[in-house]
């Protein structure tokens, strides 16, 4: 590699540290107009972020709550499903009580970053880490009742396609907590919905 390739790299790292920063720093700044007493970290994932208007909106929505450290997947780490630091988002789990996965339904399942997050988090050390601690699942789908519920096609509540985390829960001794889940979402309803996950992580 060549001075004019390290040169450009060092800046372009500098430039991602500096971005990082900044990101982190907005979000600090939000202000917090609601608070919870439970210490509550909540790990954000969208595919597609660029076109998020609902998991956008109600991650706006609980950074104005105290209390609450939020973490989004893509923002952090891109969409390199190996970049994830492991080791860190352990030591940043260990200081919360409550654990909320907050992304939008994807193919019956979470989205791929969070997967890979669980992976390298949770994958290679056992359960001892999680017990004690609440899983709070908050999720959106475009589908309504034509999909999900006894009369729709799929035969299952949206609550209810997720028994794979409440599995992961129960088997790390954690409490598996009602998931909060908006279908047949619009954009109209978007504040009913922001006000819904903030009363949520009140609770």
């Amino acid at each position: 590699m060549n001075r004019r390739k390290l040169i450009k790299g060092g800046v372009l790292l500098t430039l991602a540290q500096t971005t990082g920063l900044l990101k982190a720093q907005a979000a600090d700044s939000v202000e917090k107009l609601h608070s919870t007493d439970i210490k509550t970290l909540m790990i954000v994932s969208h595919p597609y972020p660029e076109r998020s208007v609902m998991i956008k909106g109600l991650q706006q929505a609980a950074e104005t709550v105290s209390g609450v450290t939020v973490r989004n997947l893509e923002s952090i780490y891109g969409f390199d499903t190996r970049a994830i630091d492991g080791a860190l988002e352990r030591e940043i789990t260990r200081e919360h009580d409550r654990i909320v996965f907050m992304f939008p339904t994807h193919w019956f399942n979470i989205a791929p970053m969070m997967k890979a997050y669980l992976n390298d988090t949770w994958g290679s050390v056992g359960p001892g880490l999680w017990r004690g601690k609440e899983m709070l699942l908050v999720t959106t789908a475009a589908g309504g009742a034509s999909t999900y519920g006894s009369e729709g096609r799929i035969g299952y509540r949206l609550e209810d396609v997720f028994a794979p985390m409440e599995a992961s829960a129960l088997h790390a001794g954690m409490s598996y907590l009602e998931p909060l889940a908006f279908q047949s979402v619009t954009a109209s309803k978007l504040p009913d919905y922001q006000a819904a996950l903030i009363k949520r992580l009140q609770v």
